[in-house]
């Protein structure tokens, strides 16, 4: 079987930072790693689920909402994939947006997005203020991120 691209990542001297994941037609996918892997110093699941809700919310009521296809958790709990149509934004726009939504999570001060049984199937571990530590800590990170960045370490 043909191994998925993001398999082919050196996990072992990977960081935390955003970068290029891969290109599928029109639609680029970055990555966003909060935590270092195989560390064992994952994102908890209320963290995860937190800035989900935040970032997305965030992400799709901005002026570039419709370039926007999805931002949602790694299954390894070390961050976030952001898929966007490149023919509405360039790599560098899209850095410049996810710097603009996690600096606007950091200082979020409005009710959880989707925080009710109806709107969320797992609402009960939601909390602003744990998004918003995150928001920070993320938005610190790549506040001066730039297109040159966007490679992954080498090995």
């Amino acid at each position: 079987m043909e191994r998925i691209a993001s398999f082919t990542v050196n996990h072992d001297v990977l960081t935390p930072g955003l970068y290029l994941s891969r290109r599928d037609g029109q639609i680029t996918t970055f990555d966003l790693r909060f935590k270092k892997p195989n560390t064992g110093d994952l994102l908890t699941n209320a963290e995860l689920h937190s800035v989900e809700h935040i970032i997305a919310t965030l992400l799709r009521n901005s002026e570039k909402k419709d370039a926007v296809i999805y931002f949602g958790p790694m299954g390894c709990q070390t961050g976030f994939y952001f898929l966007f149509d490149s023919a509405q934004l360039s790599d560098g726009e899209a850095i410049q947006l996810l710097q603009q939504v996690f600096h606007e999570g950091a200082v979020y001060q409005g009710a959880m997005p989707g925080k009710s049984a109806r709107e969320c199937g797992n609402y009960i571990n939601l909390d602003v203020e744990t998004a918003r530590k995150c928001c920070a800590f993320f938005h610190k990170l790549i506040e001066n991120w730039s297109e040159a960045q966007l490679s992954y370490p080498q090995a």
